[in-house]
């Protein structure tokens, strides 16, 4: 074999990527002829396609052209070239190991203001009905009603109480995986249905089940909760105190319950006072939400409350919640103050651990829809 059948023209890679075409200007000896490949070896295998690298070795070079095209080297051609058009996955099947984005109260509530809830609206009883004596008390004793200005909001809150949970929805799903996400401190997404959602509270396997009378602003209020910095650290605290191993509750159903107190007190025109004077519907409705779960923990963890007494302290929370409202909310803004300088402390020093308790779903939760009626003005929810 001739010196000059061993002369190779070669591609070298630059350091930032450009790739410079050098010929070979002298020959080497045939012994030698291994030392040509080497250009090749610094060259990632990701980038063979990019340089044509791949396209080289099969096509005619310095007047070089194989006999015969192996059908390996084909076959490694097609893999690459598929390489460009792999996708990650979207939508529901997505892996659960590629954290999603976290979606904060504001979007998630702009959402419902941009789509179309008309069906949803016309469900919907801005007030309670009353009727006699009832009526001519309220009239005489109640509260104000809302301003014209605010019923549009108040409409739009009560509207979004009447749907449901949609796990098609891409909003949907990623305010669940939020709440998830901060309640439980996980950096990863969760399939939106599985025994997952137990340990946050819910009932069963599929969140939506557990929105009956509250509908997704439930979900909403929950979202609040862990989103708004000043009440995250609230949230959480109650969150360890359902684990507590005596006293532990339904976090997600029990906030689904307060939730419906708030829909009834805004119906009732409880809160129009308040709205009134701050001009706003939604943010008094959200306060007025944290303020009733607060003072539902702060009974529950100093009154030594269990499961079996659920129903009870609903029950007084809901009166409580309607008569003095201010009240609730006066506390809120004192606890907020105290943990914006590190000095408040929902459950103070006490253990939220022990030996385990029997799991949420295994035991008799009363909510506020358990509850019988006590008076005929509709007071409790159905």
């Amino acid at each position: 074999m001739s010196e000059k059948s061993c002369s190779f023209h070669n591609e070298k890679e630059l350091r930032y990527g450009q790739v410079e075409s050098v010929s070979a200007g002298y020959s080497a000896p045939c012994e030698k002829d291994d030392s040509a490949l080497l250009a090749f070896r610094g060259i990632p295998i990701s980038e063979l396609k990019n340089y044509s690298v791949l396209r080289a070795l099969t096509t005619e070079a310095n007047g070089w052209a194989p006999g015969v095209v192996s059908t390996e080297v084909l076959r490694a051609q097609e893999e690459w070239e598929a390489v460009d058009n792999i996708q990650p996955e979207t939508g529901s099947q997505a892996r659960s190991d590629q954290p999603g984005q976290l979606i904060s109260f504001s979007e998630a509530l702009q959402h419902f203001q941009t789509v179309d809830l008309s069906s949803f609206k016309k469900r919907i009883q801005p007030t309670i009905r009353r009727t006699g004596l009832a009526a001519l008390r309220h009239c005489l004793f109640g509260p104000p009603k809302l301003h014209r200005g605010l019923r549009e909001e108040r409409d739009l809150v009560l509207t979004i109480a009447q749907c449901g949970l949609d796990s098609q929805d891409p909003v949907h799903g990623r305010v669940l995986q939020t709440i998830y996400k901060k309640l439980t401190g996980s950096k990863f997404d969760c399939a939106l249905h599985g025994d997952h959602w137990e340990d946050l509270g819910f009932q069963g396997a599929n969140p939506a089940t557990d929105l009956r009378g509250a509908g997704f602003l439930a979900l909403l209020h929950l979202l609040y909760l862990v989103m708004d910095s000043k009440t995250l650290l609230m949230a959480q605290e109650i969150f360890r105190l359902s684990h507590h191993h005596i006293q532990q509750f339904p976090f997600c159903l029990m906030s689904v319950n307060i939730t419906r107190i708030a829909i009834q007190a805004l119906r009732e025109e409880c809160l129009s006072r308040e709205c009134n004077r701050q001009q706003k519907v939604i943010s008094v409705v959200n306060s007025f939400y944290a303020a009733t779960f607060l003072h539902l923990a702060h009974v529950w963890r100093m009154q030594q409350k269990t499961i079996m007494d659920s129903g009870f302290v609903l029950k007084d929370l809901e009166v409580l919640a309607k008569k003095s409202p201010r009240r609730l909310l006066k506390t809120l803004e004192s606890y907020l103050a105290g943990v914006s300088k590190g000095q408040a402390s929902l459950l103070g020093a006490q253990k939220c651990c022990g030996p385990q308790a029997p799991h949420s779903k295994d035991l008799t939760f009363t909510g506020v829809c358990d509850l019988l009626p006590h008076s005929s003005e509709g007071t409790w929810l159905s």
